[in-house]
């Protein structure tokens, strides 16, 4: 398939020559084209669309099992997330290739833990 964001695009504004740009959002890479006379941009319609998936999943609230495996208690991870991180990026891929060397687990508060998910950099 074709990306239009490969070609050469013009503004509709001051008829400039737009250019290839990103700007990174909640860890999102969404590609723009940004025109620097009149300042104008576009996104890209796939990347906001992945964001606005992204957005959808985080504002639900998801009901898991805790359930006991050995000596250690296991939270399962909905499906719909799984799905989620599978459609995106090669480095998204990775990262779940090696969840088990990646997620780190934190008590914040009573009643209230976290889960991690960590680059091999070390970052979040």
């Amino acid at each position: 398939m074709i990306d239009i964001f490969n070609e050469i695009i013009m503004c509709n504004k001051c008829g400039k020559k737009m250019i290839n740009s990103e700007i990174i959002k909640n860890g999102f890479h969404i590609r723009t084209l940004e025109c620097q006379k009149c300042g104008k941009k576009i996104y890209h319609p796939a990347d906001v669309e992945e964001y606005n998936k992204f957005n959808s999943l985080k504002r639900r609230p998801f009901s898991v099992k805790l359930r006991m495996v050995g000596h250690s208690y296991v939270v399962s991870i909905p499906r719909e997330i799984i799905d989620f991180q599978n459609k995106m990026e090669n480095e998204m891929k990775r990262q779940m290739e090696n969840l088990n060397k990646m997620v780190r687990l934190c008590l914040e508060e009573p009643k209230k833990i976290s889960l991690m998910f960590e680059t091999e950099e070390g970052e979040e």
